[in-house]
């Protein structure tokens, strides 16, 4: 039988860290960090980390992995977390996998490709769904016109997953996706998973994200986006992520401290609409809680988590 894995997604800020927790204690459970910078030593105030506090006794692995100066793979993450679920289930425990980068959920859980072969890229993806969130679904279907534009012609602009897709098609097998025979998703998930899906009402949400980086600020952000700016690293990742980069001009005395955290709101409300365009349109089978609104529903989604368990 496959190792059942429970999975929390959804965007930031709606209560993950403290659901994951909640059912690690319940269900005897460990916790594998689905975030692509928690990975990173020293950067815990903007990546959210979970504090050893917070952690109440329950393991968490993939955070403190590596240094700022390090790189880290989407292929790097498949690896070690698909032995993570191996080690856990095989001392009978429960994996939980938490986090917000749809790319690395995507990554360990299904049957699928990263680079490039197989008619699945998942990081040629990623970027493609980032360029129609910023620049509209019309660039990406022109952009398909011109290479495929009898493909172009069945797909509607607005069918933004289908045009990356026939779009992944090409760029992996250089066969145009109108010529592809029987093509069609298919994504194996090598694990029985349970996908809960967090949410709140978009106001709501960005309102939390605002204080959230407030809370940042106040717990010491500036400090340690300044030293990881005083690392001076080459192409850092880390320096890349949200928290970090919108330092750099205030940083250089090219703009003021409040366009920075202003800044940091904006692209952290920006990246969760992403996010939950990500596990809405790519993952299925997602039961969806709004436990900031309506925490009574707790109960009901662990009624869910104990029949998918038992079965």
């Amino acid at each position: 039988m496959s190792p059942k894995v429970i999975v929390i997604v959804g965007p930031t800020a709606v209560g993950k860290t403290s659901l994951s927790i909640s059912l690690a204690k319940e269900y005897d459970g460990e916790i594998i960090s689905g975030d692509s910078m928690q990975i990173y030593k020293k950067l815990d105030i903007g990546t959210a980390k979970v504090s050893r506090a917070e952690q109440s006794g329950i393991p968490h692995y993939l955070i403190d992995e590596v240094s700022v100066s390090e790189r880290y793979s989407v292929s790097d993450f498949q690896k070690e977390g698909r032995l993570l679920i191996e080690d856990i289930t095989a001392r009978g425990k429960i994996p939980i996998i938490v986090g917000g980068t749809g790319l690395y959920i995507e990554s360990i859980l299904y049957d699928i490709s990263l680079g490039g072969t197989g008619g699945n890229d998942l990081i040629f993806r990623a970027k493609k769904e980032i360029e129609a969130d910023r620049y509209g679904a019309k660039r990406l279907w022109e952009e398909l016109e011109k290479i495929d534009p009898v493909s172009s012609k069945s797909i509607h602009v607005n069918n933004v997953r289908r045009v990356i897709r026939a779009l992944e098609v090409h760029h992996t097998s250089g066969i145009l996706f109108s010529e592809s025979q029987n093509e069609r998703e298919v994504k194996e998930s090598l694990y029985d998973v349970k996908l809960i899906g967090l949410t709140t009402e978009r106001s709501v949400l960005y309102s939390r994200i605002n204080e959230r980086v407030h809370c940042m600020i106040e717990q010491g952000l500036e400090s340690e986006a300044r030293w990881l700016f005083d690392q001076n690293i080459k192409d850092s990742q880390a320096i890349r992520g949200i928290g970090y980069k919108e330092w750099i001009p205030y940083f250089k005395n090219e703009d003021t401290f409040e366009k920075a955290v202003a800044d940091i709101q904006q692209n952290s409300r920006r990246y969760a609409k992403r996010q939950l365009t990500w596990f809405r349109n790519r993952t299925k089978d997602v039961s969806w809680f709004d436990l900031v609104k309506d925490p009574e529903s707790e109960a009901k989604l662990k009624k869910e988590i104990n029949n998918f368990l038992t079965i």
